[in-house]
């Protein structure tokens, strides 16, 4: 089961294929192919909650694999540094980032269009709409834009906009070859538990972290609907216990920065009123001598 051997990490990949298999054989108790349906009564895994099962990597963590992302060795990881950073700073799924082409990034307007992934299709692949139709349009910050556009001047170097933005051999890198990379990315950062898939999270949390809401959310990860992000990420949204704290907190600050200035301000008056009037006694006290 590749990474992890807790099945209940796995729990939503089994149920998919479980749907699959058990559409063919009613299938074929429709066509009386067979009588019975070898997998009625099957009990599939529990979906681990999403607190318990999702790990989000920490800024340090991130800045590792993309510090290790980028081998200086020959036919190895040359150029992944600008995908690891796509993952996470712009939240793409693996097959997502494998499908950019260099027309989909608009330097200008500082956005990504993101329009397809690949897939593997036997020993090739295959270009096919995002993941549930979720074709969109992702907002770049100044530091991953300058991290794609060096990494066109130094890999790609062609002004076709249908270039792909990471090839290997002169095709597409997808699929294993990503995954062999990250994998030894990870190594490489000492990180050995670390999903690209995680990367993802890491660049949802950060949007909620900076207030972001649902609807913004959901558009930035491509999601079907808004019930899919508050179901994958409803435990780390602010509360209204925390933003009721973070209100008061911030008039507090408000309120004692203010006083804080006015006393000070109080403090300097007086203290310059008290110098005064020693300044006039003293004249006072030359005229009567």
């Amino acid at each position: 089961m590749g990474e992890g051997h807790d099945p209940r990490s796995w729990a939503s990949t089994i149920k998919t294929r479980y749907v699959i298999v058990r559409y063919v054989f009613r299938a074929a108790m429709a066509d009386k192919v067979i009588a019975v349906d070898p997998s009625a009564g099957i009990t599939l895994p529990r979906r681990r909650k999403a607190e318990a099962a999702m790990q989000i990597p920490t800024v340090q963590e991130v800045d590792q694999l993309l510090a290790q992302a980028e081998s200086q060795r020959v036919s190895t990881r040359k150029g992944f540094q600008a995908y690891v950073a796509l993952c996470a700073f712009a939240g793409l799924r693996l097959g997502e980032a494998a499908g950019v082409q260099v027309g989909d990034i608009d330097f200008l307007r500082r956005q990504l269009m993101v329009t397809r992934q690949l897939q593997r299709e036997g020993s090739t692949y295959a270009t096919r709409p995002p993941k549930y139709g979720s074709e969109r349009v992702v907002y770049l910050p100044d530091e991953l834009l300058a991290i794609l556009s060096e990494h066109i001047k130094a890999h790609v170097g062609d002004s076709d906009p249908q270039q792909w933005l990471f090839t290997v051999a002169g095709q597409p890198m997808y699929d294993n070859a990503v995954t062999w990379r990250w994998r030894a990315t990870r190594r490489a950062a000492g990180l050995p538990k670390v999903r690209l898939h995680d990367l993802r999270h890491f660049y949802a949390s950060g949007l909620m972290a900076a207030g972001c809401d649902v609807v913004t959310v959901r558009r930035a990860l491509g999601h079907a609907t808004a019930t899919t992000t508050l179901n994958t990420y409803s435990h780390l949204w602010p509360t209204a216990e925390d933003r009721t704290r973070a209100a008061a907190g911030e008039l507090a600050r408000d309120a004692l920065e203010t006083a804080t200035t006015s006393s000070g301000r109080l403090k300097v008056e007086l203290e310059a009123e008290s110098l005064g009037n020693l300044h006039h006694r003293g004249e006072a006290g030359v005229a009567i001598c």
